[in-house]
């Protein structure tokens, strides 16, 4: 099984890079962890937001195409650090497909990833940027793995 972390965009800003690099190495020991962007729409400034949803979602839905697509939402259920890692070792528990989180553009989700979605999750009530997102999502993952295999760096 893969755990997949699909975004929409680059990620250009060098700090974010390097810490999602970071997490994505050290996730490795548990799990293939595999980083997909989708790129940015040519001439977007020409689309409405709802455009723009629709024709991301087209290609989020290629990209996750067979696999538990769990998108981090605004709307998501929240978890704390501990909760997180037991949902995903649930998910990992039982198998089958790949689990493909996805960190959609700048005005979130088309309807249709939504309806195709196995789940939400939120990272906070607050609203981050799409860019730092990655690199606060791969640390909770790395998070999640080690308070699973009860490693110290977790604490409660």
């Amino acid at each position: 099984m893969k755990l997949i972390l699909l975004t929409v965009g680059k990620t250009d800003v060098p700090w974010v890079r390097e810490g999602l690099q970071l997490y994505a190495a050290r996730l490795q020991h548990y799990a293939r962890f595999i980083i997909k962007e989708i790129p940015e729409l040519k001439n977007a400034a020409a689309l409405s937001e709802e455009q723009i949803k629709a024709k991301e979602g087209v290609l989020i839905l290629k990209e996750a195409e067979g696999t538990d697509m769990i998108l981090l939402d605004e709307h998501g259920k929240e978890y704390r650090s501990m909760e997180f890692a037991g949902e995903l070792q649930n998910r990992l528990n039982r198998g089958g497909k790949d689990i493909c989180f996805v960190i959609g553009g700048a005005y979130g989700f088309s309807p249709e990833v939504y309806a195709k979605a196995a789940g939400k999750l939120s990272l906070s009530r607050m609203t981050f940027s799409h860019q730092m997102v990655r690199a606060v999502f791969a640390e909770q993952l790395y998070r999640a793995f080690t308070i699973i295999k009860g490693e110290p760096y977790h604490h409660e």
